[in-house]
């Protein structure tokens, strides 16, 4: 579906922002358990390999949204 209105636009960005995240979301919480459960690892590094998990997530969600909503709206495959 094109989006013909800004409102039908933001519905279409949220629709696919809410999909992403949800499919993602299973491997960033994977992520983060086998990094709080490493023995090699210090407090400390821990909270920062999680933070770069975290980030990578979002940047990770962002990039397959706009793909995602760019590729309704052209009509790609």
């Amino acid at each position: 579906m094109v989006p013909t209105t800004k409102e039908a636009l933001r519905k279409l960005v949220t629709d696919t922002t809410i999909e992403i995240y949800e499919d993602l979301t299973p491997q960033l919480i994977q992520m983060i358990d086998q990094t709080k459960h490493d023995q090699k690892l210090t407090e400390a590094q821990k909270q920062d390999e999680i933070s770069l998990h975290l980030l990578g997530y979002v940047k990770s969600c962002t990039n397959e949204i706009i793909v995602d909503v760019l590729a309704e709206i052209l009509g790609l495959e």
